[in-house]
């Protein structure tokens, strides 16, 4: 890399760097001008505290109060983190009666403060020693034309706030509180109550403990087979990831080192079997460090983080900015490469060492300096592999990608003389980059939009998504057909008939999208675009939509129709679910089915909105019995999946009678319509016999008494 490429670099680093910080810095100063909050403690002298937290408005604007309607504005939120050595009573109340206006955009009357108001929360101290309090306050400034995006501002109250040692040891601390209570009793508390008072006039109540108790032996009695539909989904990302490795063959800074590499093993020695033994070990070098890093990050993370970081806003727009930032570089604006002393000092080791060392030297000199092509897509494949929740699938994945890089040298070296037939380097390894380019620019946009979809920004809705994919196949088109060129590109005096049908695919396929702009379902790209729901401008009517995102408001429902449940598991990041909904459950015949005779509750695993109170409950993580803090909706509904179900992976659809077990078995990616629509007519026939006498199959469920709260 020469100083003018270093320099073009480290400017456009320092850009974007200034560019994000400059936005952070707008953002918080523009909410510090418009809405400041400040916390105290009220001490004075008893066990009985007050904790005060005051909002200061600017004039112009207003703050909306707590429990607004559903369909309105945000509403002001309280979380209590932490609450230690000390009980709740009651909940926050203004020090003053809010303002009501009819609202013409919401169509509702709503309630807010403007300048100033405080809320004020009774607390009861009840072990001085142990007093800790952490507590967070989420809420949006607006004023008659826009409004702030929700902030949380956190506050924290010790030991050391207390004026006094006075407490109140008679009653117990509230169970609703980190670490207090048991499973359901906490997981309840944090229920919409108005939902739930809606229907308990009309059925007696469930028993919440059946609700939530374990059913993974009952899936088995069923001979459920969502072990083998893992070891399924394991063999799909082996062979995504042997895809991805063919694909990084043939980028220019793996194809030129196939020759040169096989060249210098065969004159390495004048001992042939030799050299193809080098050559093997060398390939298998290339597997093991691979292989390693899979397992790396596998042993790092684990299943649940995995599945969590794949939906992280800070990790997809990372690598987002990665993705784009390779692009351009792949158009030729400038080029990545490692450090050069990396690779010289790996160069100079496998010339000072003999032996196997010296092969595996080699073979890490392949791996840096093949990254600027490879790392997009070994990054793409550690992604899927971590969306799948699976613990094996980031080394798998990386397996098969290893072995697809490692094959051609050691093919090469057995065969020496297919190496005359291999394709010269030469213009058309710039057109793979370039081409390359287009597709990562693609799926950038991918991970901006499953950030987008967790968070609910609405920055990346489905016309927007879809125009913009439009333009990047169009543009893909027409650079295969010689009309756009870049930097490095070889002139093209003619089109071959390859380029040309590669030309057509793309363009074909940017025409294909249009019909998608006005809500055409798409399914051959609904796995990667944001779903139907995000468009605003939508003419089908075909989509289906869960009745309810809440578990046990959901089962109230259903007992009260008398309707058996289909429990979706999905998640915003999640590929095979789209695929799914827009698959499958479109289906005329399907759709009747998810609408009439089943209450569809979908869970999101990957929803990052915070729960009103953190829950801290114990689980079994392998054989550790393990604390754990659920502090979104999304956390919540993974624990009822891992808890109840003994799953992980997303689709993940469950038939349930009103107790909470199983009336078949779970069914997962298959998009088979007849085997769904049979999946789901046996769900219905075995919920009627149940209905009508026939008993449930005999669940000895172990993992029962292994899934409790902390006390």
């Amino acid at each position: 890399m020469n100083k003018r490429t270093i320099y073009r670099l480290g400017f456009f680093s320092l850009l974007f760097t200034l560019f994000l910080s400059r936005g952070y810095e707008m953002k918080a100063q523009m909410h510090l001008d418009v809405l400041s909050w400040k916390a105290t403690l009220e001490d004075k002298g008893t066990a009985e505290k007050k904790i005060i937290v005051t909002a200061k408005i600017k004039d112009g604007w207003h703050l909306y109060d707590q429990n607004m309607p559903e369909d309105g504005p945000n509403s002001t939120e309280f979380t209590f983190y932490k609450l230690q050595g000390a009980r709740k009573v009651g909940g926050f109340v203004a020090d003053r009666k809010a303002t009501e206006q009819y609202d013409k955009q919401f169509e509702m009357t709503l309630r807010f403060f403007d300048k100033q108001v405080s809320f004020v929360q009774n607390i009861v101290v009840t072990d001085p020693e142990k007093f800790y309090i952490e507590l967070g306050v989420t809420a949006q400034a607006c004023d008659d034309q826009a409004c702030l995006p929700p902030a949380t501002e956190e506050f924290t109250f010790k030991r050391t706030d207390l004026k006094s040692t006075a407490a109140d040891t008679s009653v117990p601390e509230d169970a609703t509180q980190a670490g207090e209570g048991t499973t359901q009793e906490a997981l309840e508390n944090v229920e919409d109550a108005a939902a739930v008072s809606a229907t308990e006039g009309a059925m007696s109540e469930v028993s919440s403990d059946k609700l939530w108790t374990p059913v993974v032996d009952t899936l088995k009695a069923y001979g459920d087979e969502t072990l083998k539909q893992t070891d399924s989904s394991l063999l799909e990302l082996l062979l995504f990831g042997f895809l991805g490795g063919l694909v990084a063959l043939i980028t220019p800074c793996v194809w030129p080192m196939i020759p040169m590499t096989v060249s210098f093993f065969l004159k390495r020695t004048k001992d042939r079997k030799k050299a193809i033994k080098d050559a093997i070990i060398y390939g298998l070098g290339i597997v093991v460090i691979y292989l390693v890093l899979g397992l790396s990050v596998t042993l790092i993370f684990g299943a649940s983080m995995l599945n969590n970081l794949a939906t992280n806003a800070v990790f997809n727009l990372i690598f987002f900015a990665v993705l784009v930032l390779f692009a351009i570089s792949f158009f030729g604006a400038f080029e990545l490469v490692l450090p050069a002393k990396w690779t010289n000092k790996l160069d100079s080791k496998s010339d000072s060492t003999t032996g196997v060392l010296s092969l595996f030297f080699m073979a890490f000199t392949l791996v840096l300096v093949s990254f600027s092509c490879t790392g997009p897509i070994i990054g793409t494949l550690l992604v899927q592999a971590a969306s799948m929740g699976d613990i094996l699938g980031p080394a798998v994945g990386m397996f098969g990608f290893a072995v697809a890089l490692a094959l051609p040298f050691s093919l090469f070296a057995i065969f020496p003389n297919m190496l005359q037939n291999m394709p010269k380097s030469g213009g058309w390894l710039n057109s793979v980059k370039v081409v390359m380019a287009f597709l990562e620019l693609a799926l950038a946009l991918k991970f901006l939009s499953i950030a987008d979809l967790a968070y609910g920004w609405g920055i990346l809705d489905r016309e927007t998504f879809l125009a913009l994919w439009i333009v990047i196949f169009a543009c893909l088109g027409l650079y295969l057909l010689g009309k756009i060129t870049f930097p490095h590109d070889t002139p093209l005096e003619k089109v071959g008939v390859g380029r040309f049908f590669l030309a057509l695919i793309s363009l074909s396929f940017a025409v294909y999208m249009v019909p998608g702009l006005w809500g055409a379902p798409l399914k051959a790209v609904s796995a990667f675009s944001p779903p139907l729901s995000t468009q605003d401008f939508n003419l089908y009517d075909g989509q289906v939509h869960a009745k309810f995102d809440s578990y046990e408001e959901g089962m109230r429902y259903a007992r009260a129709n008398n309707k058996p449940v289909l429990v979706d598991f999905s998640g915003f990041g999640c590929v095979n679910c789209r695929e799914m909904e827009n698959s499958v459950w479109i289906n005329p015949k399907i759709k009747s089915i998810l609408e009439e005779d089943y209450v569809l509750i979908t869970l999101m695993v990957d929803d990052k909105t915070p729960l009103p109170e953190v829950i801290e409950v114990e689980e079994m993580i392998g054989s550790t019995l393990k604390r754990t803090k659920l502090r979104t909706i999304g956390d919540k509904w993974s624990y009822l999946q891992r808890s109840k179900f003994g799953a992980n992976a997303q689709p993940f659809y469950i038939p349930l009678d009103h107790e909470g077990v199983p009336v078949g078995p779970s069914y997962q990616h298959d998009l088979d319509v007849e085997k769904y629509r049979t999946y789901l007519s046996d769900g219905i026939k075995e919920f009627k016999a149940r209905q009508a006498g026939k008993p449930a199959p005999v669940s000895h469920d172990t993992n029962k008494k292994e899934v409790q709260v902390a006390e």
